[in-house]
């Protein structure tokens, strides 16, 4: 009897790691960077591989960092949302184009609008894996001393940006001096 009952619960363990690990709701896992300064990288700007772009450029100011690629169905589910609140914000939103196909990422700012200030080609993906990146979209907030204000992993909306990343722009331009 005992045979049969030590596979059924170890299998049992294995369901309760596999169900606590996995149920947890991605978007509120921590970011490690949350409070420190944010990664610096220099890349090549998606319209023109002449050109770089580099996240200093926006030193003393916040921006957002959203990370994304052609080939994410999340991507494409929030670009809407990025639109608007590019119109509704002189915040830059900075691109990160992420693992993906110049030419298609190109096509598709086109055909959809380009809510970027300016947008980054990270085709190894040596970036994100400096932001902890792991899967696309995720969408940074940067204040204005170059520290990570917030991390949100999935489609963001105009709800969420207004709930929860608006404040914490207030809350930043509030302790500045």
């Amino acid at each position: 009897m005992l045979k049969y009952l030590l596979p059924v619960g170890l299998f049992a363990v294995l369901a309760g790691f596999l169900y606590f690990g996995l149920g947890r709701d991605k978007e509120t896992l921590p970011s490690p960077l949350i409070g420190k300064v944010a990664p610096t990288f220099e890349l090549t700007r998606l319209e023109d591989p002449a050109k770089t772009f580099s996240n200093a450029e926006l030193a003393g100011q916040p921006y957002v960092l959203n990370v994304w690629g052609t080939w994410c169905i999340g991507c494409r589910q929030e670009h809407g949302a990025l639109l608007e609140i590019a119109r509704r914000t002189n915040l830059p939103i900075v691109g990160l184009n992420w693992n993906d196909d110049r030419q298609q990422a190109l096509i598709w700012l086109e055909q959809l609008g380009n809510p970027y200030a300016v947008s980054a080609f990270d085709g190894e993906g040596r970036v994100a894996i400096d932001w902890g990146v792991y899967g696309a979209p995720e969408t940074f907030l940067i204040g204005a001393d170059g520290r990570v204000l917030k991390k949100h992993i999935a489609p963001i909306t105009v709800q969420i940006w207004e709930q929860e990343f608006v404040p914490l722009l207030a809350q930043a331009k509030a302790a500045s001096p």
